[in-house]
Order: structure tokens, then sequence, then C-alpha cells
């Protein structure tokens, strides 16, 4: 392996994990990958987007421009689906599932522009199902109170604690590996494609572009959100 970092590739595949620089800390030798650099792209793209934004609608006419349009337009969506699944509850965390939903459709249709997909590498994938996981169970410790997830637990009956256990801590598991995998199998694709066909890979592969990056990329958006919403909505109950 070059450099010592965690690569797999052929003689001609590339799937665009490389090292672009390391440092010590600790003792310990830690590189600095692309996918770093990519989610950094994506980061200063959203926090730009969202700067501009929010001085477009700070000076928003009664007559709106393109972007003033654009911004309205993601609002209102994300606001209908959010309203959709989450009823009242909705307005506690429209933030809050709004961000992760733009996020993560950025990082997946990334690869339309030349990038590796952060959401192609676990280490990011995996924080999101933990931030969901925290925010299913303070919900539900806040509205159910500890009686009421002990007796969740204990439901149909006592026997089957342990099984509801492990289902709920698979919850962030299945979250992020569903992400994950989705997203990396397209980037793998993409990968065997260019290396393998070379010159063959002429113009076509834009088609397996649309597919993988963009539509692909906008359902699992879509399906992590949804069960994000569904699992908080659950937890909080009739409340």
């Amino acid at each position: 392996m070059m450099n010592g970092i965690l690569l797999s590739e052929g003689s001609d595949v590339d799937f665009m994990i490389h090292g672009v620089f390391s440092y010590e800390l600790f003792g310990q030798k830690v590189w600095i990958t692309t996918t770093h650099v990519c989610l950094l792209i994506v980061m200063l793209v959203l926090i730009g987007f969202a700067i501009a934004a929010n001085r477009a609608m700070k000076y928003a006419s009664e007559v709106p421009g393109t972007f003033q349009n654009i911004v309205e337009l993601v609002v209102e969506k994300l606001d209908g689906m959010i309203h959709g699944v989450m009823g009242k509850n909705a307005v506690k965390f429209a933030n809050y599932i709004g961000t992760i939903f733009i996020f993560i459709l950025i990082s997946n249709i990334s690869g339309l522009f030349g990038l590796r997909p952060p959401t192609a590498d676990y280490g990011v994938t995996l924080p999101l199902g933990i931030l969901t996981f925290i925010l299913i169970h303070f919900n539900k410790f806040k509205y159910q109170k500890v009686s009421g997830v002990l007796k969740g637990l204990c439901e149909p009956w006592p026997i089957w604690a342990p099984i509801n256990i492990i289902g709920d801590v698979a919850v962030p598991i299945s979250l992020s590996l569903r992400l994950f995998a989705n997203v990396l199998s397209g980037t793998v694709m993409m990968a065997l494609v260019y290396g393998l066909l070379k010159w063959i890979a002429v113009f076509w592969p834009a088609v397996l572009h649309v597919y993988f990056d963009l539509f692909s990329g906008a359902i699992q958006t879509y399906v992590f959100c949804m069960l994000t919403m569904t699992y908080i909505s659950d937890a909080i109950g009739s409340e």
C-alpha cells in the first residue's frame, strides 16, 4: 500500500482514496485523505449557500429573482416533507432534518463534479446515525419518561427485552450502513468502469452517473431522513 494508506486499487482502477498529507498526533501518524478534502469542499459549498440564502431572504423583494425562488422552493419542499411525517412536531426538528437532508444530498451527488462522495466513507455516515440515535432516545426519555421506556422494552413480554435492546442499538448501524453501502457501491462501479474500460468509457458513463450519483443519491437521502423522522415521531409518541 502506497504511503501506508488504506487503498485497494488495481493497476488502473482508482477508487479515489488517497493520502493528501500526514502529521504526528500523540506519537501516531494521522492521514488527511481525499475524503476529508471532499468533505471540506461540501461544507464550504453549504456554508456559502447558507450565507447567500440569508442575504437573499434578508433583502427579499416582492418580485423574487432566480436565487430567491430557489431558496424559497427548497425551504417549501423541505417543510412540506417534514410536516407530512412529523405533524405538529415538525417545527422542533425542521432545522436538523433540513440540514442533514441538504448535507447528505450534496455529498451524494458530489460525484457528478469529480469528487469522491464523503458518504462513501463509513466515518461520515456513522456519526450521522449516532446523532439520530441520540436524538431518538433523548426524546424518548423526555416524552415517555423512564417508566415508559422500560415498559416499551418489555413489550409484548419481559422476555423480549434483550431483543428490543438489540433492535434499538441496531438503529444507528442500519441507518449508517444503508447509506454508506449504497453510495460506496456506486463509487466502486464507476471506478471499475473508468479503470477497466478506459477509452471505451466515453460519453455513455454519464447515464450511469445520473443513476448512481443523482437518482440513487437522492433516494438514499430521502430514505435516511424519512427513517429519522419516523423513529423520532415514534419516540415522542402521542405527545
